[in-house]
Parts: C-alpha cells; sequence; structure tokens
C-alpha cells in the first residue's frame, strides 16, 4: 500500500488562476477561479474529477492524489468564496464552477466530466448540474451572469462523498433547538437543552421530536428576520449587513449513537466534543443576510440538495463512510432516493469523513470510485 508521499512522487500538480464571467481578477494579481490539477506523470487523461466546496479550499483535496495514481485527472477547485462562507452566492459560485468544468473539456482534454460533491460540496455540485441542465438562477443576474449560466457544460458522472443532504438541511440538522436568542449565546430553554443533565441519552421519542420542530424553527425565524431587516436596509440605501451566529453542534445524533446507528464514536463531532464545539464560533459563524437566505435558509434556498438531484439524468454513485460524526447513513439513504437517475448506487463503507481515520480506507474508497468511474467512460 502506498503511502501518501509516495503517491504525491508518481503525480503531477499544475496550479490554475482564471477570472470568472461574473468576477475580473483582483488588483492585488489573484484570480477568483483557482486550483490545483492532479494528473498522473506526464500523461494527459481522458477521465478527470472536479470537486469544489462552498467555502473550504479543495485545491490539495485529499483524495486528488489517490485519483491521479490511478490514472485520473483531478481538479481540486475553488469559486470566489473560498475563506468567505458570509459573503456566498449561489449563482456566482455555480458560474466559477463552470469555468473549470469548462477548462477539463476544452483545454485539458478531458472526455468525460465526474463531478465529486464531497462533504458540503454534495449539494453544490448538485446544484450546478441541475443547473447545467435547466438553468434557474437568471433572475439574480445581469445579462453577463445570465449568459454565463445558459453556457454551462454538464458533467457525465456525479459521486456524492460522505455528503451533507443540502446546506440549510445540515446548518438545520446541527442547531442547538434550545437557543430562545439569537443575540445571546447563554439564553437557553433548560427543557430542550440537549446537554442537560435532565435530557440524558438515549433521548425519548418526545424529546426528539420536540427538538427537530425547535430546529426547524429557529432556521425559519433567522429567516423572517433576514428578510425583514433586508427590506429595511435596501430601504435605508444600504445593500446587505453581517449577523453572527452561535451554538451549531447540537445535532442530537452526535450524543446519541442510538439514533441513525453507525460505526461513528458516541460524543463526537467534527470540532471534537460536541458540547464544547457547541459554545465555540464555528460553521455559518457569521453570514450577510443575502448569504443566509442564498445558502442557509430551509425557506429560501436553493443550496438544498433534494430538489436539485431529482433533476439527474446521469449516473450517480452514493459513498458513505460509517465512522463519519456528522453525515449519518440516513443522509446517504435520503441523498440516493432524490437522485432521479436510474442509474445508481449506493455504498456504505468504513471510514471517517475525511477517511483521516485510516489510510487503508482511503484506498478502499479511491478503489470503489475508480472502479465504478472506469465501468462508466
Amino acid at each position: 500500500m502506498l503511502t501518501e508521499d509516495e503517491l504525491l512522487a508518481r503525480v503531477d500538480a499544475q496550479f490554475l488562476g482564471f477570472p470568472s464571467p461574473t468576477a475580473p481578477r483582483i488588483q492585488a494579481g489573484g484570480h477568483p477561479c483557482q486550483g490545483i490539477y492532479w494528473t498522473p506523470k506526464g500523461k494527459r487523461p481522458k477521465v478527470a474529477f472536479i470537486a469544489t466546496h462552498y467555502n473550504v479550499d479543495f485545491s490539495e483535496h485529499y483524495i486528488a492524489p489517490f485519483m491521479a495514481n490511478q490514472g485520473f485527472g483531478f481538479l481540486g477547485w475553488n469559486s470566489r468564496y473560498r475563506g468567505f462562507e458570509d459573503q456566498f452566492l449561489l449563482e456566482h459560485a455555480v458560474i466559477d464552477i463552470g469555468v473549470g468544468v469548462k477548462w477539463l473539456k476544452e483545454q485539458a482534454g478531458v472526455e468525460t466530466v465526474v463531478i465529486l460533491g464531497n462533504s458540503g460540496g454534495g449539494s453544490l455540485m448538485g446544484a450546478y448540474q441541475a443547473e447545467a441542465i435547466a438553468p434557474t438562477l437568471g433572475d439574480l443576474l445581469n445579462s453577463v451572469g445570465k449568459a454565463a449560466l445558459a453556457d454551462l457544460p454538464q458533467a457525465d458522472l456525479y459521486v456524492s462523498l460522505n455528503a451533507h443532504q443540502g446546506r440549510p438541511e445540515v446548518l438545520t440538522d446541527w442547531m442547538d433547538g434550545s437557543v430562545i436568542d439569537e443575540n445571546d449565546p447563554v439564553a437557553t430553554d433548560p427543557s430542550l437543552d440537549p446537554f442537560s443533565p435532565e435530557n440524558k441519552t438515549p433521548y425519548s421519542a418526545d424529546f426528539i421530536a420536540r427538538y427537530k420542530a425547535a430546529q426547524i424553527a429557529r432556521n425559519q425565524k433567522i429567516t423572517d428576520w433576514a428578510k425583514i431587516e433586508l427590506q429595511r436596509l435596501n430601504d435605508a440605501g444600504i445593500p446587505d449587513r453581517i449577523f453572527p451566529l452561535f451554538r451549531i453542534w447540537g445535532d442530537l445524533r452526535m450524543m446519541d449513537p442510538t439514533i441513525d446507528p453507525s460505526d461513528r464514536l458516541p460524543q463526537s463531532c467534527y470540532r471534537g466534543h460536541p458540547a464544547i464545539a457547541n459554545r465555540s464560533p464555528s460553521i455559518g459563524r457569521a453570514n450577510t443576510l443575502k448569504t443566509w437566505l442564498s445558502m442557509w435558509s430551509l425557506e429560501t434556498s436553493r443550496c438544498r440538495g433534494g430538489e436539485q438531484l431529482a433533476k439527474f439524468r446521469l449516473p450517480a454513485l452514493v459513498v458513505q463512510g460509517l465512522a463519519d460524526t456528522g453525515v449519518f447513513p440516513s443522509d446517504a439513504h435520503k441523498i440516493y432516493n432524490s437522485i432521479g437517475s436510474t442509474d445508481k448506487t449506493l455504498a456504505m463503507i468504513p471510514g471517517a469523513h475525511y477517511f483521516e481515520d485510516s489510510l487503508a480506507n482511503r484506498h478502499a474508497a479511491a478503489d470503489l470510485i475508480c472502479e465504478w468511474v472506469r465501468a462508466r467512460s
């Protein structure tokens, strides 16, 4: 079994930077669209992956050298929103992904493009393919943006890898349902506090039902406020504002392993112990009003995975690691069931979210995906 250093010695990595139709190169020199194209040494693959996240830098994606070592290209691609989650707007992110897909098809000699939706990128890449099938975001853009959306090239295959259902869904699932004041990270309804000694695991069916209702209500409450506040500001000639978000590591499944059983460790999340992580700034910690409505809102966001995946007709593979502490088996099944394709496969395999728990698990995940792609390209 090759180590990651040995894999890196056998592949080439080319840095890429391009302007976007709706964002020029900035004065300091940077491009809005950036990434690294990984290939087998000295070769020009005919099949390549592209992976992008809402805000995480995917240029050095962990699985890129594994794929390149097996003869594929892998474009770890970033939109203008890498590191700028608080400013995210879906319509521009989709256009930026299109820049990467076009480069693969028109410049890199790639004949089969595989969009890899990893982690939060699952619904983002799903939204890209859905928009390439039938543009729906044009009402949010000027003529240049509309033309870019109308010219998005479709991918040929789709892989969902330890992916969240959608941006609004995962945030709501992770929300602490006991929060009663969005401006006060301390204010809590004790009867809904999942970390209170009075609410012990395994949680009762009644507690779970009340808690989930409170999570949905919390998302809607923020949405209602954001719409009113945005209108108030716009009426005063102010385009937007930033606001904080607290307490976002409260998914009951993180504390109670009897809910949605898997191989994950109890009392764990991506930031360690949920009780500690929940008190610290983390995912979604800052947003503009427009970003909330574009990315996080259950009511208004077009980043919900199911409605986008339903438009798919291309072959699709859903891979889920059973030790993942933030994506659970039911999430993978919902993604699989949402995909409109007839050729679709669901694989539940050992491993954590980024398969960081084991080199063998990383190799196994890469082998599974590569075998599936080879059979369809």
